[in-house]
This record gives structure tokens, sequence and C-alpha cells, in this order.
């Protein structure tokens, strides 16, 4: 079983990428989840866009044990709530406010709240938040911005999220302020649809093995 992760920092060390998914089939979670761990991928962001997300979550939570399910797009408390209850592990916001700051920590669990720029980052990082999503990162300046915050930031991690590909993953990745990308091309729709629970193992299989 994989430890629980009791930071952000911990998140960010579970492996090179995290995958998004987005979950439409509540049916799918499971051998979904079971297939991107058997590919050396146990961090799971499951998106808030969907009905099936929350009882994807406590599917996941439920049944496999060795995944570490965390719920993503969460822009309000009350979704960082529900997150919690269904067995979220940590939470993941696009961006962040103070509200949802407190909110999230309310719930004990680890977080990575979004910025997009370097005032947010500023802002998150006078609350003591040091581990953050960066998002949407290539419409954002990509690892270029990223690298340039080096410099002025460097107690920051984050974990870049949005655009990236198997492609640009190691550009990101080779940055010290970097501790993981978040990757949607990990589960294409098509694979997930038919079942071919094979082929996203190899896709995960292929992303663990990108370097830090």
């Amino acid at each position: 079983m994989t430890t629980t992760p009791r930071s952000g920092a911990d998140v960010l060390d579970l492996a090179p990428v995290m995958p998004v998914v987005v979950v439409e089939d509540v049916e799918h979670a499971v051998p979904l989840a079971r297939a991107l761990v058997a590919g050396g991928l146990p961090g799971i962001e499951v998106t808030l866009r969907t009905p099936a997300a929350l009882s994807a979550i406590e599917r996941i939570a439920q049944e496999v044990p060795e995944a570490v399910v965390g719920a993503g797009t969460v822009v309000n408390g009350e979704q960082a709530g529900a997150a919690a209850k269904a067995g979220a592990r940590f939470l993941v916001s696009p961006g962040c406010t103070p509200e949802l700051a407190r909110a999230m920590a309310d719930t004990g669990l680890p977080a990575l709240p979004g910025v997009a720029t370097v005032s947010e980052a500023m802002a998150l990082l006078e609350l003591g938040l040091t581990e953050l999503k960066f998002f949407p990162a290539e419409a954002s300046g990509g690892a270029k911005f990223l690298k340039s915050l080096t410099g002025p930031l460097p107690q920051l991690k984050f974990c870049p999220t949005g655009g990236i590909t198997a492609q640009s993953a190691p550009d990101y990745l080779a940055l010290p302020n970097v501790g993981c990308v978040g990757g949607s091309w990990l589960t294409p729709a098509a694979l997930v649809g038919e079942g071919r629970w094979d082929g996203i193992t190899e896709l995960a299989r292929e992303a663990a093995a990108l370097a830090r």
C-alpha cells in the first residue's frame, strides 16, 4: 500500500507525472486506477468536472488502496469537503482565493493550490504554502516561466499542468522547482471508452520512467 501523503511535498514526490483524469463513467474508475498504478503512477488526480467524479474517488479509495487518489478542479469549500468525505487524499485547485485556501486547509488534506502569476504565487507563499499547481502551464509561459521563478522564489515547488505532453514534460522535469507534472495524455478517451487498460498501463510506464 502506498504511504498516505502528509504534505504537498509528499504529493509532488509520488511520481514524475500525475495523471489528470476525467471520469465520465464510474465503472471505469477502478480499472483505470489499477492500470495507472500498474504502470508506476500511484498518484491520480480525478477532476471534479463530471457527475461521476466524487463516486469515482470513493470507489478508487475503497478498492485500489495502492493508489493515492486526489480531487482536482476544486473551486470552493463545498467541493473540498465533499472530496475529503469521498476519500480523497489530496486536493488540487486550478486557482486559489484566501477563502478556498482556508477551506482546503480545514480538511486536513495536503493541497496544491493553483497559480498562474508571480503575484498569485507570492500571495500563497504569505499563507505558508510552498507546493503549488501551475495552471494553465503552457498558456501561462510554460517551462521558461517557471525557470524564471527559481531565482526570486526558490522556496516554491510546482506541479505544472495544462497542455503538457509526453514530449514537453522533460523540459519541465529538468527544472529544480518542478516536483512533477500533471498529464491528461495518459488516459485518452478512446482507450478508456474501449476499456483498453493495457494501453493505459503502457503510457503510464513510459511516463513513470521520465527523469526528474
